[in-house]
């Protein structure tokens, strides 16, 4: 599992990852896959060893429940050694890049949960890795495994998404395509044919779509949806799932402390913008190890949770991690904010999004509003991998304009103003007390 990785099995790409750093305006980029979202703190020391060691000591929480490091130097063979080393690679060079499976990061300890996906999930990450035609996918292409969890990311789009349901007494997986749980299912299929059904998709993608297709909207725009569930059906026997929606996800769940399955919490907390340091990774590994079960789990809020911690200790973990830097309120503006890399980093971007963001929560808090807003560099939008409330697209250095989502149309959806500095906003933002902004 940690060996060292053959240059010729590691394929070309933009999208970085454990064993391909990629280079941004602040040095290279190197993208750590967690099975789950879920770390050990040991694993956690060493991330943060390996920032301060190799690179600016910059550590992002992406919104995969994945973390980065950036700001790599020229050392950055010896960077993924030490990560190796601590057991985060993948079971095989080439299946690093398709290790895309994502959980809620309260399974198997969510009060609300139908399905431990936990297992099923280990079996789904073991065969991505090791079936050699996987490797072919996309290093964007994705799944998502949702076992009815109170606290979900049911907004991001999947290329095949799973969502346990019950029926009649048994465990069911009601699944779909290029969408999201909160979308018509295709079908269902037993809980214990969740592995199969996955393989057989994946495996009918690639013997269907062109090189091109890369994503699976790419070939449902000409392949009929009916077309696809149909020859699907030869492999794995499908039900329909007619008249099943998922129940809504409960928001702010990842902040702060909830209860769980048994009489203890999670506690969690965001990092401010998505951003973290070496100190707080390893103070947050500590308090796992002294006071839950030395695991962190990170969730697609750019936040992390610490499971299993005593009911009379929560108190107590989430006044450290606020003298760590680390947000574990919604109450606080910067928390409901979402930034890219912004110009420091990325030259695609033209504006200094985290320092127009952080001036955006300062303007926020001085007037008592909290709002859900997201700051992108450019349309991109690599921040967000769904649609936010409201969007501030920059158009040049400290300068945006303002989209408020929109069902019915493409994009950020409608646009409200433009070319707005952040007082400006401000000014705006007064003069209409109520928006779909507010939190």
């Amino acid at each position: 599992m940690n060996e060292r990785p053959s240059t010729n099995v590691i394929r070309p790409s933009g999208c970085p990852g454990l064993l391909r750093v990629v280079q941004a305006l602040d040095g290279g980029i190197c993208r750590i896959k967690l099975d789950g979202g879920s770390i050990r703190a040991d694993q956690a020391d060493a991330v943060a060893a390996a920032a301060e060691g190799f690179a600016g000591g910059v550590i992002e929480a992406t919104n995969r429940g994945n973390l980065q490091i950036r700001g790599i130097g020229p050392r950055h063979g010896a960077l993924i050694e030490q990560l190796l080393a601590a057991g985060l690679g993948p079971r095989t060079p080439a299946g690093d890049d398709v290790r895309n499976l994502m959980l809620s990061p309260s399974a198997g300890i969510d009060r609300q949960m139908l399905v431990d996906t936990r297992p099923l999930a280990a079996r789904i990450l073991v065969t991505l890795q090791t079936h050699e035609r996987f490797h072919e996918l996309s290093a964007k292409f994705a799944v998502q495994l949702d076992g009815g969890e109170a606290m979900a990311m049911l907004e991001h789009h999947h290329d095949l998404w799973l969502s346990a349901l019950v029926c009649d007494g048994e465990p069911w997986l009601a699944f779909g395509l290029a969408g999201s749980p909160l979308d018509e299912p295709a079908g269902r299929v037993p809980l214990a044919q969740g592995h199969a059904l996955v393989v057989a998709v994946l495996e009918q993608f690639l013997e269907r779509a062109r090189p091109d297709q890369t994503r699976m909207r790419h070939l449902l725009s000409e392949v009929p949806l009916d077309d696809f569930i149909a020859q699907l059906a030869r492999r794995v026997p499908l039900q329909s799932c007619t008249g099943w929606q998922r129940d809504a996800s409960i928001d702010g769940l990842h902040l702060g402390a909830h209860p769980q399955r048994d009489d203890r919490v999670y506690v969690g907390a965001a990092a401010p913008l998505g951003r973290l340091d070496a100190v707080m990774l390893r103070g947050a590994a500590r308090l796992a190890r002294e006071q839950g079960d030395a695991s962190l789990r990170f969730t697609p809020w750019q936040s992390l949770l610490l499971p299993n911690v005593r009911r009379e200790d929560a108190d107590q973990v989430l006044a450290r991690l606020e003298e760590l830097g680390l947000l574990c309120s919604v109450d606080q503006p910067l928390a409901q904010l979402i930034a890219c890399t912004g110009s420091s980093g990325c030259g695609k971007a033209l504006a200094n999004t985290k320092a127009d963001a952080r001036q955006l929560a300062e303007l926020l808090q001085r007037q008592g509003r909290i709002l859900k807003i997201h700051l992108s560099g450019c349309p991109r939008s690599c921040a967000a991998a769904h649609i936010a409330p409201a969007t501030l697209l920059a158009v040049a250095p400290g300068r945006y304009d303002l989209y408020f989502r929109d069902a019915t149309l493409p994009g950020f959806g409608a646009l409200q103003a433009h070319n707005l500095t952040i007082e400006v906003l401000g000014h705006w933002l007064d003069a209409r007390p109520r928006s779909p902004l507010d939190a």
